[in-house]
């Protein structure tokens, strides 16, 4: 029995507003349960300094926890001088998969910087933040052809990414934070909307998985990575 009575392949609630944050080329706020992320793309007309006159655009991310976000206030990071180790590794885990679906060439000499931040975490928020961060960087090519800047959408496949884990010897998909907690073993799949395989993080927090456990959390995730991304498709249109 799961703690909301969800089916073991059942994601939480989940739901995508758009133009969440009015001022940015792109915006959702992705929820995910109790889990709400508001991820915001900007269309900038620079460059890291490395990348300038390749021809090519960038697509980078950054990634933050508000200080209630979660049961106790967590300080800011500002304080401290520099991002986390953890806030760090996200924010490229996010970068990296939406690179994995754009055309850096296409997009041009310019850079859209996606900014994740975390409203509310009940686990899950960094797949709730690539889910939700397709959307917005979608809606800002949107916006580069609207404008003429650009003929055609450089993004070449659909992205979303869903958590899964082995909670009391079961494969559950998509873990709030009471499961996630209690994993045996923690994962994250970040798949395209065809199946194909982005990145998968995976950990056996009490004993090695098997294969077989591998395989039904794979299988989880194909499923809710399918549904994500039929509720993506609605709320942008397509």
């Amino acid at each position: 029995m799961r703690p909301d009575n969800r089916a073991l392949d059942g994601l939480r609630p989940v739901s995508f507003e758009l133009g969440a944050a009015p001022y940015a080329e792109g915006s959702c706020l992705a929820v995910f349960g109790n889990t709400r992320v508001l991820c915001t793309a900007s269309v900038e007309n620079d460059l890291p300094r490395w990348m300038r006159g390749s021809g090519k655009g960038w697509v980078t991310a950054e990634y933050a926890m508000l200080p209630r976000a979660t049961h106790q206030r967590t300080r800011r990071e500002v304080h401290s001088g520099k991002p986390s180790g953890r806030t760090q590794e996200i924010q490229r885990l996010i970068g990296r998969s939406l690179r994995a679906v754009i055309d850096l060439g296409a997009l041009g000499e310019r850079q859209i910087t996606i900014d994740c931040d975390v409203l509310q975490a009940d686990g899950g928020t960094r797949t709730a933040a690539i889910t939700g961060a397709w959307i917005a960087l979608k809606q800002a090519t949107n916006y580069l052809i609207e404008e003429g800047l650009l003929e055609t959408c450089p993004i070449h496949s659909q992205l979303a990414a869903v958590s899964c884990g082995i909670v009391e010897g079961e494969a559950r998909l998509d873990l709030e934070y009471v499961e996630d907690s209690a994993a045996e073993t923690d994962a994250n799949f970040v798949l395209t909307a065809t199946g194909g395989i982005v990145e998968i993080q995976a950990t056996a927090e009490d004993k090695p998985m098997s294969e077989d456990q591998f395989s039904a959390l794979f299988g989880l995730a194909r499923k809710g990575v399918n549904d994500l991304a039929q509720k993506q498709r609605a709320v942008l249109g397509l």
